[in-house]
């Protein structure tokens, strides 16, 4: 990580800290030490020339052999306080960040009412944030499905989150809508949905990149898709009308809560998969992780013929 981050990071956890009521102080300043406290926070987080640091009493911490030290990062009318441990000697300078990982949040990752494929009682859950237009998604469903869920089968449940790159793939906000109207009659309709936009997105895009032609085309697939699935047409019919964007927009500020950067975004368990559209190999690695964890058996041996994922990749 560049130390440029580091003092991003710091300011970060500086907002939380000074939020915080600072107590009165309990030692007279000790100015050298200081001063060397201050060269030490400039030098390992690279803080700009124009940001003043200034070094507060120390206090009691609970930390044995350390002391609590408020330091304050200032530039004009902004501050933020981020606190420091000195050892009593006044020797060294540690920074410590706690975490509550009872509020984890790609621990809580809401999943309420999403269709589900795999076993529903399943310990394991993969989460997936998806954008219907993504290529790089298209390739990762592709992993997923069917060799992911092959492997695993009864062992792991899969769950697909909304996460369209408007910006980006101008239809997949639609297409995700669409995915969910199928979704309010039939989970199974839902993932034929998926599984077919997934595999024909240069048929929907068009030649022409025509995003009426590209809408239509998305309703007709939903149509068709709704007809084999013995869906009542009249309340999709509906529900496509009305493009209610809301369950897609709400889903994708969870994603940007969760500091999702590009899709897909794979979550096992809570752990992240880094790296986009990573090989199924790779993120067999981390199932098998949360099996363990879990207290359940991976599966003995991968396949011998494994659907890849490609060559790593994301959306944004």
């Amino acid at each position: 990580m560049l130390r440029t981050h580091l003092f991003a990071g710091l300011l970060v956890l500086g907002l939380v800290v000074g939020c915080k009521a600072q107590s009165a102080s309990q030692n007279s300043p000790d100015l050298a030490v200081n001063r060397r406290i201050e060269v030490m926070v400039r030098s390992q987080f690279n803080v700009p020339a124009d940001y003043n640091v200034s070094v507060g009493a120390r206090k009691p911490s609970q930390i044995a052999g350390y002391d609590a030290v408020p330091v304050t990062l200032s530039r004009g009318a902004k501050s933020t306080v981020v606190n420091f441990l000195l050892s009593t000697d006044g020797k060294t300078l540690a920074r410590l960040e706690t975490f509550d990982l009872d509020k984890n949040p790609t621990l809580n990752i809401d999943v309420a009412g999403r269709p589900i494929r795999g076993n529903p009682a399943a310990k394991v859950t993969v989460i997936n944030f998806d954008d219907l237009e993504c290529p790089f998604c298209a390739r990762m469903h592709a992993s997923l499905f069917p060799s992911t869920l092959e492997r695993y089968k009864d062992k792991v449940r899969f769950v697909y989150k909304d996460d369209p790159l408007t910006e980006l793939h101008p239809w997949a906000l639609h297409a995700a809508v669409d995915a969910n109207c199928m979704a309010a009659q039939n989970g199974d309709a839902y993932w034929a949905y998926v599984d077919y936009i997934h595999s024909h997105g240069e048929e929907i895009t068009g030649q022409d990149r025509n995003l009426t032609k590209s809408f239509a085309t998305l309703d007709r697939i939903a149509r068709q898709q709704a007809t084999i699935a013995k869906l009542d047409t009249t309340t999709l019919d509906a529900c496509i009308a009305k493009q209610d964007e809301t369950q897609v927009r709400a889903s994708a500020a969870e994603a940007d809560r969760l500091g999702v950067d590009g899709t897909p975004a794979v979550f096992v368990d809570g752990e992240r998969v880094n790296g986009g559209a990573v090989p199924a190999e790779q993120l067999w690695l981390v199932i098998d992780r949360a099996l363990r964890a879990a207290g359940e058996e991976p599966p003995a041996a991968a396949p011998a013929a494994a659907t890849d994922a490609g060559k790593a990749g994301t959306g944004k």
